[in-house]
């Protein structure tokens, strides 16, 4: 048997991933129509923040500088994915989309720290402010900002964490005029200046629980996370099941941008099965089961031996410690179909390093590595 890879891309184009790309028209169209109109009310919100001297006013104007360039970004980011892979970047500039999700969220976080401490200094010297202008002003932004939240939503909000980002960041600034219209009626109405502030501390908490769940999942992918709706000891138990598997091992699954996951495994199996049937039937369950269409498996008989195991994961993850590093290399054996001895260390992209030593091993006379693409 010796040593079997296979590289499963499913309903995907190998080099331009087009399945992850399905609907980015729309998604273009949808960020490109958001930032004309964010863009034109911040603008607004500024000067009606300064000349009613709302600091729920600024607040939300804040939010919305952040809307424009996290939509910006995005559509940055989108025209950078689109971009081909190359020689020093093979997976091309998928991840370009998540580190403009992460600069989105920072930028978040630091408007509701500034937000906050304006809101503090306010709540011990309450200022004046014209309130019906602020509510006026207010009601043309939280207007714009519902179109603006209609229009993303013909995008994929849900999949895309780019696109949920911006979509994150437009509802926190709806909330954040629904908030000034409530502070400027209350200051209509009752002269309590000390609305502003207070209600600009709520806008706050709301848009800092939005940044921290878009910083946390750009993180968690920047860090080759799991994807959030994959259990690692469910897929293990799966290829387990694979008729004429005996173990699963160096098992990694990662997200690369949305919508776009990949997996690499060891299966070793009993001597004599045929890699192609186990290898088949393994892609078709990562598939069916999982969503996983960008895998690549190595099959393995008892001919090969492992080092010490250091990035096991799984059910079968007891007793494993292991180190490998993935970096074919055939020299020194023989390719006549004869009986051989050699070493490989390979590279699996994922950081973990082994050694195989493969003995005496014949695989339909020789040993085979294939690459397939299903």
């Amino acid at each position: 048997m010796g040593l079997h890879h296979g590289h499963s891309h499913h309903g995907h184009d190998h080099h331009g991933h087009g399945h992850h790309h399905h609907g980015a028209g729309a998604n273009k169209k949808a960020l490109l129509i958001s930032l004309v109109i964010i863009t034109v009310f911040l603008i607004v919100e500024v000067v009606g923040g300064f000349m009613t001297n709302s600091l729920a006013l600024l607040s939300d104007a804040g939010h919305m500088l952040s809307d424009s360039s996290a939509l910006f970004l995005s559509l940055m980011a989108m025209y950078f994915a689109s971009r081909k892979p190359s020689k020093e970047k093979t997976f091309g500039f998928y991840r370009f989309e998540i580190l403009a999700a992460l600069i989105n969220g920072v930028t978040l976080v630091l408007v509701s720290l500034y937000i906050f401490y304006e809101a503090w200094e306010r709540i011990w010297a309450p200022q004046e402010v014209a309130s019906l202008t602020m509510v006026g002003i207010a009601t043309v932004g939280l207007i714009a900002n519902i179109v603006v939240a209609f229009v993303l939503m013909g995008g994929d909000v849900k999949n895309n964490i780019n696109m949920r980002s911006a979509f994150l960041h437009v509802l926190g600034d709806l909330l954040g005029s629904v908030g000034a219209i409530v502070a400027g009626l209350l200051m209509w109405a009752y002269g309590w200046y000390i609305a502003d502030p207070i209600i600009s501390i709520i806008v706050g908490v709301l848009v800092l629980t939005s940044a921290w769940r878009v910083t946390k999942d750009s993180v968690h992918v920047l860090m080759e996370g799991v994807p959030s709706n994959i259990d690692t000891n469910k897929v293990s138990a799966a290829l387990a099941g694979v008729a004429g598997v005996k173990e699963v091992h160096d098992l990694h699954i990662w997200t690369v941008t949305s919508g776009f996951d990949s997996l690499t495994c060891h299966l070793q199996v009993e001597d004599g099965v045929t890699s192609y049937g186990v290898l088949n039937q393994a892609l078709k369950v990562l598939k069916q089961d999982f969503g996983i269409t960008h895998a690549t498996i190595q099959i393995e008989d008892s001919s090969v031996e492992h080092g010490d195991m250091t990035c096991e994961t799984g059910p079968n993850a007891a007793g494993h410690d292991h180190d490998h590093d993935h970096d074919h290399s055939h020299d020194g054996h023989d390719h006549s179909h004869e009986a051989h001895d050699h070493a490989h260390d390979h590279k699996d992209g994922k950081g973990c390093s082994h050694d195989h030593a493969a003995t005496g091993s014949k695989q339909g006379k020789g040993q085979q590595t294939a690459h397939v693409h299903a």
